[in-house]
């Protein structure tokens, strides 16, 4: 990983030792006598750190720190005089510089100040690196451009630096673990645990211990001390999923432990302090379990500051196209297959389904068909039987039609699904956007 400095210091021999020592290290080192060489330059490049001399006969070296705060915010900037004060090192300081330095200095101590530094900007670059990736990753997994999932990432980039709990509310399979993964990974406890439980798949006794842990000897079987999920999170994201399973005695500990940020093992009397942010997921309205009566209320309040819906994919069937390829895509790469698309009666099929198993459904269907196909393209002959079968006739006069009759019909109803979108109209007629462009004007649509 490269690195780019910039030496500002009006005394030749000084600023050819830095020279020399920086060049040593393998940085990229230019060099300037005058201030306004130093501005004429920073307006041309961006440096990683400037080290700069604060008295200079025709800026000093506040005004060139100032300057290259002002272009370059994340740029580090080092101080270094033979005039050293409190005054103006603390000036210095409040400028924003780095660090400050008085000459004459020793080589040893201002190559730690650099590498200090140059530690610093390199973890910035890493954290700028994952930031984007976590955007990367955002833009390809939450896949849709219905209004409910425009909504969803809204709420998704709000709360996530917040370090408050989150309730997902939405049917099984539509991506409720994904969401909580990435709330976690845009939030500020991204670089520690994410760990998750199904609070549906465990009995009440075994969830409990699973959650806060148990002593040696606190019931048969416990032969050795054991961490729970509270404490393996610890500064983390716990995501505790289906939890409108959990039983009301382990409602009750849940509260407390979510209050308090203390939890008690299984067997054990003594608190065990905890921080973890928690995410819960339901696959039915919390609210009507509360009613019901299922449900504790001072939990559910406590625990939805802020709820995301998560809408079924019969709800946002525009949505279907997109997914679709980004399930093709994903599967032609595991299996090794060429299949560039869908064909008119397969993407038919697949949009005119209802998807009770919503989003993890659709995965498996375009998995299963990547496995079977055999042509270019994903045909019904490949979906599931469930799937296939949906696909509905176009709404079009019962008469023979001329074949542009039946273009013009296909087109509109494509439209129509697909709400305007051409671009995704055209992949799913299997023509370009412009062949598609040059047919609604054809057919004034």
């Amino acid at each position: 990983m490269e690195f780019d400095f910039l030496i500002v210091e009006d005394d030749l021999r000084m600023r050819e030792l830095l020279r020399e020592l920086l060049s040593r290290e393998g940085y990229n080192v230019e060099t300037v006598g005058k201030g306004a060489d130093a501005f004429d330059l920073l307006q041309r490049k961006t440096f990683d750190i400037v080290i700069t001399d604060l008295r200079m006969p025709d800026a000093d070296g506040l005004s060139v720190l100032q300057k290259t705060k002002e272009l370059y915010p994340d740029t580090l900037v080092i101080v270094i005089t033979a005039y050293g004060t409190v005054d103006s090192a603390i000036e210095a300081m409040k400028l924003g510089a780095y660090d400050y330095i008085q000459k004459p200095f020793d080589p040893e101590r201002l190559m730690l100040i650099i590498k200090k530094a140059v530690d610093y900007r390199r973890l910035a670059r890493e954290n700028l690196r994952l930031s984007s990736q976590l955007e990367t990753c955002m833009a390809e997994e939450l896949i849709g451009t219905s209004p409910g999932m425009v909504e969803v990432r809204r709420l998704i980039e709000k709360i996530a630096p917040l370090d408050t709990t989150v309730v997902i509310e939405g049917e099984t399979g539509t991506g409720k673990s994904l969401v909580a993964r990435t709330i976690h990974r845009l939030s500020k406890r991204s670089t520690e645990k994410f760990l998750s439980i199904n609070c549906g798949a465990l009995t009440e006794t075994l969830l409990e211990s699973e959650l806060f842990g148990h002593e040696k000897g606190a019931f048969t079987g416990a032969i050795r001390q054991k961490r729970g999920l509270f404490e393996a999170a610890h500064r983390g994201t716990l995501f505790l999923d289906e939890i409108n399973n959990a039983s009301p005695n382990l409602q009750i500990k849940l509260l407390k432990a979510i209050e308090e940020g203390k939890i008690f093992r299984v067997g054990s009397t003594e608190p065990v302090s905890v921080d973890v942010r928690i995410i819960a997921a339901s696959n039915v309205l919390l609210k009507n379990e509360v009613d019901a009566g299922r449900f504790r209320n001072d939990l559910y309040f406590r625990l939805k500051v802020v709820t995301i819906t998560l809408p079924s994919l019969r709800e946002r069937k525009e949505d279907i196209p997109l997914l679709s390829y980004h399930f093709l895509r994903r599967y032609t790469q595991k299996f090794q297959k060429e299949i560039k698309g869908f064909a008119t009666d397969a993407m038919n099929s697949l949009i005119n389904y209802d998807w009770p198993g919503n989003v993890r459904e659709l995965e498996f269907a375009i998995e299963r068909a990547v496995i079977l196909e055999q042509t270019e393209k994903i045909t019904p002959q490949s979906l599931p039987p469930e799937i296939k079968g949906s696909s509905r006739s176009i709404k079009a006069a019962t008469r023979i039609m001329k074949i542009e009759d039946m273009e013009r019909e296909l087109i509109k109803e494509c439209l129509r699904q697909f709400n305007g979108k051409k671009e995704l109209c055209a992949k799913t007629l299997g023509i370009s956007t412009a062949t598609l462009w040059r047919k609604i004007k054809k057919y004034n649509l």
